[in-house]
């Protein structure tokens, strides 16, 4: 964990780091996350984040000040790197938040922010070399609705299903929507291979709106690769000939099973390497 966190501009050393109890993003959930990775000083990805970030904000009825801004945004997390000394690798999460009060207040809620950061090693953002091991959730479903494409901080259905994954030894958990077909796992966007087509679902489905899938939706393409949005049903996952996982820090992450049926990594380090 990082030695000093930001709150709302403020350096402050992790141990002192306090909000107040009626804050509105631990009482309801009113807020969002971005994780975030810095490399060689520089946020990666940076425009998908603050796209996703400011849509977000609209749709969560923030009263977004002028000055609250993707440049401001950027500063605040470089510079609580920089104190921290982590510029050379490091994961950002980045909590906006409605502040005090309660549910049904007049006043449209100014957003607050808390920056974090903690080290992390080369490995995390390289293609892993032993595929991952999933499986899919039971009793839980996501529903879809207008939030289901937002990382808000009502995420209990995710630490549930880590949960799960837990309990059975799985390196990840894969979620279904409320129709019954896989949408993500907890962390991540899924991806599929078969015939040579790359698969993922739509964000109608229900799944989160990640920055690494939205770049690779974008890349991939002009990279040669034949790819495209499909909902995914238990049976057509059975059926892929390959399955990776998608995240901003994580990047991308090879599938050697679901259950009993088994794939293999070829695909993803083509993807990878691309």
């Amino acid at each position: 964990m990082s030695a000093f966190v930001n709150i709302d501009g403020k350096l402050v050393a992790t141990p002192e780091a306090a909000l107040p109890v009626d804050n509105r993003s631990f009482r309801y959930g009113w807020g969002l996350f971005e994780t975030m990775l810095v490399q060689g000083g520089n946020l990666q990805l940076a425009a998908y984040h603050w796209q996703r970030l400011f849509d977000g904000l609209k749709q969560l009825c923030f009263d977004v000040p002028k000055l609250f801004t993707p440049v401001f945004l950027e500063a605040e997390v470089l510079r609580t790197v920089q104190k921290n000394k982590l510029e050379k690798l490091c994961r950002v999460r980045l909590q906006v938040y409605a502040g005090s009060g309660g549910i049904l207040d007049e006043q449209t809620p100014k957003p607050q922010f808390l920056i974090e950061c903690f080290p992390i090693t080369e490995d995390i953002i390289a293609l892993n070399d032993n595929g991952l091991t999933l499986g899919i959730v039971t009793g839980l479903q996501k529903r879809i609705d207008s939030l289901a494409n937002l990382k808000t901080s009502s995420a209990i259905v995710y630490a549930l299903a880590a949960q799960q994954a837990k309990q059975h030894k799985w390196n990840d958990a894969l979620l279904c929507n409320t129709n019954g077909r896989i949408i993500e796992s907890t962390i991540a966007n899924i991806w599929w291979v078969k015939d040579d087509i790359i698969y993922t679902p739509p964000i109608s489905e229900g799944c989160i709106a990640g920055v690494m899938r939205s770049h690779l939706l974008e890349l991939l393409p002009k990279k040669g690769f034949d790819v495209k949005e499909h909902a995914l049903t238990v049976d057509e996952l059975q059926q892929a000939d390959a399955v990776f996982l998608t995240n901003a820090i994580r990047r991308i992450k090879w599938v050697r099973s679901v259950g009993n049926t088994n794939y293999q990594p070829g695909p993803a380090a083509a993807i990878y390497n691309s």
